[in-house]
């Protein structure tokens, strides 16, 4: 049984809305004893942000109670349900078989924040899982959430990460670890497909009107189709940041996909090295379903999932609400594409609209797949051939530069509609393409250190060099560096479950 601890402590002001709101959603669940629990990684930024006190969590109760060890006075700790599409084929009941939501606490911005715990134990949804996190996974996760924080990109965030002193099993013993996870909240379209399976057309009513609530306020008392468009322009945006950075989420399931537009679960996760849209770094996705040029066209795929859930709410009439569904999923696409548009112009270095602009972006990256150029420092040196250096542009490529000698001047011809000076045009592509994201050999490497050496500081000189991605320095000149062939050949990202 958790220990309950004083009022005071850490000042946890939870109110659970979810829990309070949707009974039936969810199992009650406790988190299993962890043996001897010792901070691994906090986060004092975001425990800011969620108006803790932090003097008082590093100490040992504060490793209890990130552990799950300690339950905070006011929190309930469940496991919500849910289904989910999972590599295109539906598995009807999913659920946290690994996490427990202690609650909800309203940030210092009067924002709703769930408080998760991963890593926790077994809970009713566990199915043959053990329910434990090894350390290198949860410690994964916390990295990669930041640095999809500090480039702009919406994310949960990890507050802490605790070792348990206890091993977990996987294909050798690991050291296990408990992750706390924040989010706006970890509804998933999963969550509305469990209801919808089993027919329970008010459970999905109740689902929405709480989302519509919680998420999209400005929807209140307007149709169902509505709230379809808003989650439609949502993850729209959030895809378009990540085919921005060279992001490969790797397993795109429904289960997977938040109603808030956050990213989440960053388990077989990675970056693009050069550009190529069939790029796959998972090892479990063996067809490529989730490859980095496949992200837009899933997310519409998981979408309309979504929209099928919302069926009998949309109209009596099951034509019609078939019909309003598909035209809101078709929508997806001129969204999609205006939000990747207006994101290329600004890598690009433009500010006015014109016709070519969207085939000026791709040519530029038809030029880096042929030259097996890398992709974050082809965009970041592209300011240096703004103002008339194209050398470190071309210093990335290892192929053939053809394509790229051909679009260099169509680029500056068209760059002379800006009437801006070149300098300008120049800085404020630097403020949007970034210097360095956490490359995949770099991360593996102090991701090692930190499980088998038991060495943080690699880590925590990454994390550090990833809060400010957009500025080149002397110190983030390590971390700016590509992986060499072999490394990248070889880079395999794992679920970590």
């Amino acid at each position: 049984m958790n220990k309950i601890i004083e009022a005071n402590s850490m000042q946890f002001k939870f109110d659970n809305s979810y829990q309070r709101e949707l009974d039936g959603f969810y199992a009650l669940c406790q988190a299993e004893a962890a043996p001897a629990p010792r901070w691994v990684k906090f986060n004092h930024a975001l425990a800011e942000e969620l108006g803790l006190r932090t003097e008082e969590i590093d100490t040992q109760e504060g490793a209890e109670i990130f552990s799950g060890n300690i339950l905070p006075p006011g929190a309930v700790p469940i496991a919500q349900v849910y289904a989910g599409h999972q590599f295109g084929n539906f598995s009807p009941r999913l659920g946290d078989g690994r996490a427990l939501l202690l609650g909800e606490v309203i940030d210092r911005m009067g924002k709703r924040r769930d408080i998760q715990l991963k890593g926790s134990g077994r809970t009713p949804f566990s199915r043959s899982g053990d329910g434990k996190a090894a350390i290198g996974p949860m410690l994964r996760e916390y990295l990669m959430g930041e640095a999809m924080y500090h480039l702009g990109i919406p994310t949960t965030r990890a507050l802490a990460v605790v070792a348990t002193g206890e091993f977990v099993y996987r294909d050798t013993p690991l050291p296990g670890a408990v992750l706390t996870r924040v989010a706006a909240s970890h509804i998933r379209i999963g969550t509305f497909e469990y209801f919808a399976s089993r027919n329970d057309i008010e459970s999905v009513r109740r689902l929405a009107d709480y989302t519509i609530r919680r998420h999209y306020p400005e929807l209140i008392g307007k149709s169902y189709i509505e709230f379809v468009l808003g989650v439609i322009a949502r993850q729209a945006e959030l895809v378009a940041r990540w085919m921005c950075v060279g992001f490969i989420h790797g397993v795109m399931n429904t289960d997977n996909m938040l109603l808030s537009g956050e990213t989440i679960d960053y388990g077989p996760c990675a970056f693009l090295e050069h550009y190529d849209p069939a790029t796959v770094f998972s090892s479990i996705d063996h067809k490529g379903r989730y490859a980095f040029g496949n992200q837009p066209t899933i997310a519409q795929w998981n979408l309309a999932r979504f929209a099928e859930t919302l069926l009998p709410l949309l109209d009596k009439d099951s034509d019609r609400a078939v019909q309003l569904a598909t035209e809101a999923i078709n929508s997806f696409s001129e969204q999609y594409e205006n939000a990747w548009l207006t994101m290329m112009r600004r890598k690009l270095g433009l500010e006015r609209i014109e016709t070519d602009d969207a085939k000026l972006a791709q040519e530029f990256m038809d030029a880096l797949q042929d030259g097996h150029a890398d992709f974050i420092l082809a965009w970041r040196n592209l300011a240096d051939a703004a103002e008339f250096n194209p050398v470190p542009l071309r210093s990335v490529f290892r192929g053939d530069m053809a394509k790229i000698d051909e679009w260099l001047p169509r680029w500056q011809s068209r760059l002379a509609l800006e009437k801006r000076a070149a300098a300008e045009i120049a800085a404020d592509m630097r403020r949007v393409n970034p210097y360095v994201i956490p490359r995949n050999h770099l991360v593996e490497q102090v991701l090692e250190a930190a499980t088998i050496n038991n060495d943080f500081a690699p880590l925590n000189q990454m994390l550090e060099v990833l809060r400010d991605p957009y500025t080149e320095r002397e110190a983030a000149r390590l971390y700016a560096e590509p992986a060499s062939s072999e490394q990248a050949a070889c880079h395999r990202t794992f679920c970590g479950t």
